[in-house]
């Protein structure tokens, strides 16, 4: 009945969220599909990503005034890790330092991991300190967009992306001294 609907937003109300409608929902799936395929393809391999993309999507949907505006993709990212964290639960996990399935041949991503000495840095770092680094380097976050995904502020971002660099030079070092 047209009178249990609730009355439209006014198009200027401040206090009120944008409108998570299946049209806000089909351009969010639209814009950011790829980039959240990605990432899962990275992190779990290309035989697990596609069910995981599914299940960040459906999460998005039915969590959809959740979503912040300006923020879709770094907040599709944190619950893709969320999603992948609850998904090696139940499985063997797919090792950072393991080559994943092969990817699209101009990814850069695939192409640097390709590399045994990188795969060998990373692998030395801890889980927490790849993952900023992945972020960073695969997804292309800094900032806010970080902090967003690894839950911190933008200060703890940019000091979590600084440490792990540091940790990741060292690594590095240590690498070439032992070759």
């Amino acid at each position: 009945m047209a009178h249990d609907r609730p009355a439209p937003a006014a198009p200027d109300a401040p206090d009120r969220a944008p409108q998570h409608d299946a049209a806000w929902y089909e351009d969010l799936v639209r814009t950011h599909l790829r980039d959240v395929h990605r990432y899962l393809v990275r992190r779990a391999g290309a035989g697990d990503a596609e069910d995981l993309t599914a299940e960040v999507l459906t999460v998005a949907w039915r969590r959809r005034a959740d979503v912040p505006a300006g923020a879709e993709l770094p907040w599709l990212y944190r619950t893709a890790g969320f999603v992948l964290a609850n998904h090696r639960r139940k499985v063997v996990p797919l090792p950072v330092a393991d080559v994943p399935e092969r990817l699209d041949d101009d990814d850069p991503a695939w192409r640097a991991v390709q590399d045994d000495a990188v795969r060998r840095a990373l692998s030395g770092l801890s889980p927490r300190d790849r993952e900023v680094l992945l972020l960073h380097a695969w997804e292309g976050l800094t900032g806010a967009a970080l902090g967003a995904v690894l839950g911190v502020s933008t200060g703890g971002a940019d000091a979590a992306l600084s440490r792990a660099r540091s940790r990741l030079r060292a690594a590095w070092a240590d690498l070439e001294g032992t070759a």
